[in-house]
């Protein structure tokens, strides 16, 4: 018994095809079935079992009706069987791609020169270079016509538009990665993951000055309405990131903590706004008003009117 494919490329692809049509139609929602089911598992085993018993057993028959041939025939199976395989159609489209000629056809082709016993062949050109010659000028021709006859566009243009397809490919970008975060697109963090790490940065790193409760020490109290570089969260983003005032304030932490999380512990430094610290430092700096709050709604207010009291008016009389 022959067969072209040896076992052990029929064996896996035989499990792998069971294993990919078990997935198929097994419903096992986000999770593969053989992690969603364990039973699975077993049931790929005992396939792979039972495979490797059918090539035991044609392996054990092949041997028996082997041994029941003559040594003519036994000789002729074995040359069989060790035959290796002609890709006769590789070859042939390969010769019709190169057109080469057999060393021992060279004599047709062979040319009159002789050079100190160099001779010359007359050997056609490739056809898949002669295809590819014909293809470039088939090319040059629509690529004449588009740009500089029609005027489809120009290399400006092109440039152009690839800029402006990556500007918006990195304002897309900018939006979800926080450490690309400036002092122009920071914003408040409300999430309460963020604010519990500016928490803990805080404490690591400003407690020293500014006290655990924020009432302010060497530095000033960031409970209150009043700031020396300004409030909201863009200016004490940018305090932190550069620094207070020079020689006396805060020094830079850009060096130190990432942008995103000096947008941390300045949105958690925001909530301690209004809040009560033990010890609260004098207000240092001036009052600060977001200029993009909305402005508050004016009441209009009722002119008094005076209003007389018929008794009054009795009295009078």
């Amino acid at each position: 018994m022959s067969t072209r494919t040896p076992w052990w490329i029929r064996i896996p692809v035989i499990f792998f095809l069971i294993f990919g049509l078990m997935e198929y139609f097994i419903d096992s929602g986000d999770k593969p079935a053989i992690i969603e089911y364990p039973i699975t598992q077993f049931f790929l085993l005992l396939v792979l079992m039972i495979l490797i018993a059918i090539e035991l057993i044609l392996k054990s028959i092949e041997n028996v009706m082997f041994q029941t041939l003559s040594e003519e025939a036994k000789a002729n199976y074995l040359a069989s069987k060790n035959k290796k395989t002609e890709w006769t159609w590789a070859k042939n489209i390969y010769k019709r791609l190169t057109k080469s000629r057999e060393i021992e056809r060279e004599s047709e082709i062979i040319m009159d020169h002789n050079y100190d016993g160099i001779r010359e062949l007359d050997n056609v050109l490739p056809p898949w270079w002669v295809y590819l010659f014909y293809a470039t000028i088939v090319f040059s021709v629509v690529y004449l016509v588009r740009f500089h006859i029609i005027g489809d566009y120009d290399q400006a243009m092109e440039y152009e538009q690839e800029v402006a397809a990556a500007k918006i490919a990195i304002e897309e970008y900018k939006k979800t990665a926080k450490d690309l975060v400036d002092v122009n697109t920071v914003e408040f963090l409300s999430d309460a993951a963020d604010l519990s790490a500016g928490k803990q940065i805080f404490t690591d790193n400003c407690v020293v000055c500014h006290m655990a409760d924020g009432g302010g020490g060497i530095g000033p109290n960031l409970t209150d309405e009043y700031w020396i570089l300004g409030g909201g969260i863009k200016n004490v983003f940018n305090t932190i990131s550069e620094g207070g005032r020079d020689g006396k304030g805060m020094v830079a932490w850009k060096q130190s903590l990432k942008p995103a999380e000096m947008a941390q512990v300045a949105s958690y430094v925001l909530t301690m706004g209004g809040t009560t610290p033990a010890n609260p430092k004098a207000p240092e700096g001036d009052v600060w008003i977001d200029p993009d709050a909305p402005a508050p709604a004016e009441t209009e207010e009722a002119p008094n009117e005076q209003v007389s009291d018929s008794t009054d008016v009795a009295m009078n009389e």
